[in-house]
């Protein structure tokens, strides 16, 4: 889903002019980002929250010539969904494998980590 569609579904809600449907994306959009640029934390119930997370200094390397290139620490937007925003998109209770019982883990496939070879 791109802006312009989101601009059309909140048109297409009410009697409202395109411009109306933009003004309101728009001002929900630099809403969420004035308030990371400000280091506060937003939280929708049901949807997520959207705060800023410290990224430290890296040590890089350029590929070309192979000279090491000094990456800041910053801080980077990190988004985390809500428990009925994540059941609803994974519908029928998926449940992790990441966490079994010691009898549970017997004769079962782990699907991310195949046994070695």
């Amino acid at each position: 889903m791109t802006k312009a569609d989101l601009v059309d579904r909140v048109t297409a809600l009410g009697d409202l002019t395109r411009r109306d449907g933009e003004i309101i994306v728009d001002t929900l959009f630099e809403s969420v980002i004035g308030a990371l640029r400000s280091g506060d934390k937003i939280e929708i119930r049901g949807f997520g929250s959207f705060r800023t997370r410290q990224r430290n200094s890296r040590i890089g390397r350029n590929p070309k010539p192979g000279v090491r290139v000094d990456g800041p620490a910053n801080r980077v937007p990190f988004f985390k969904p809500s428990k009925e925003l994540r059941d609803s998109v994974n519908p029928g209770g998926v449940k992790s494998t990441a966490r079994k019982s010691a009898e549970g883990a017997e004769g079962s496939v782990d699907t991310h980590h195949p046994p070695a070879m």
